[in-house]
């Protein structure tokens, strides 16, 4: 496949939406990972997550505060009620990082806030705006295990027009400046396409923000 012989290159999918392929090394993709697995357990783990009247069928966690239908809280509220993880800094560094290679300038708030989402080979994520947090840093999103169709709308509604953009496992995709509160989905995963040497099936979406709360 031609797609394997060539690097994919760094691509600006919209203004201020950056996808950057094969940012995360193996190192960093196994590392994460593992933090990932060691988040995802009791308490305030990885959990279904109940939405407008339904059931997500992504299954999350999160870092520094709890995500959950009424904004971000310290305990995980609709959970198992145990105060939320904390956000380890050097991920903060590693989405500051990411950020600057996207062309993005320092933010003016630090990243202190993660969600972790784990698709199973039928979930997917429905078109939605991350406007909890109050910082216009950008958020990074860090892609490990099977590749996934990301969708990018614009910022006044759910609908077209829109932009594809496949993330396998090790992209990193930042969006901020005029597309920081675009809306967002995932309409399908790729079963099966993880590579298999992680050791992950299902894909695994770690997205770090800076929420500027107090």
């Amino acid at each position: 496949m031609t797609d394997a012989l060539f690097p994919r290159d760094r691509a600006e999918v919209a203004p201020g939406a950056v996808h950057l392929p094969d940012w995360l090394g193996d190192a960093r993709r196994h590392a994460l990972l593992a933090a990932c697995r060691d988040w995802a357990l009791p308490p305030a783990g990885l959990r279904t997550v109940r939405f407008g009247g339904g059931v997500m069928s992504v299954r999350q966690l999160s870092l520094g505060r709890h995500w959950h239908a009424g904004g971000y809280a310290r305990t995980a509220v609709d959970g198992d009620g145990a105060p939320v993880k904390p956000f380890p800094a050097w991920l903060g560094a590693l989405a500051a990082a990411a950020a600057a290679d996207a062309g993005f300038p320092p933010p003016s708030d630090p990243y202190d806030i993660a969600l972790v989402n784990f698709y199973d080979a039928s979930a997917r994520m429905g078109m939605h705006r991350d406007a909890d947090e109050r910082s216009p840093a950008p958020v990074v999103s860090f892609s490990l295990g099977d590749t996934c169709v990301f969708r990018l709308g614009g910022t006044e509604h759910r609908g077209r027009p829109w932009t594809d953009t496949e993330l396998r496992c090790g992209d990193a995709f930042v969006f901020g400046g005029p597309a920081r509160l675009a809306y967002h989905g995932v309409p399908r995963t790729r079963p099966g396409t993880a590579p298999p040497g992680l050791g992950l099936a299902g894909r695994l979406n770690i997205t770090v923000r800076a929420s500027g709360l107090d």
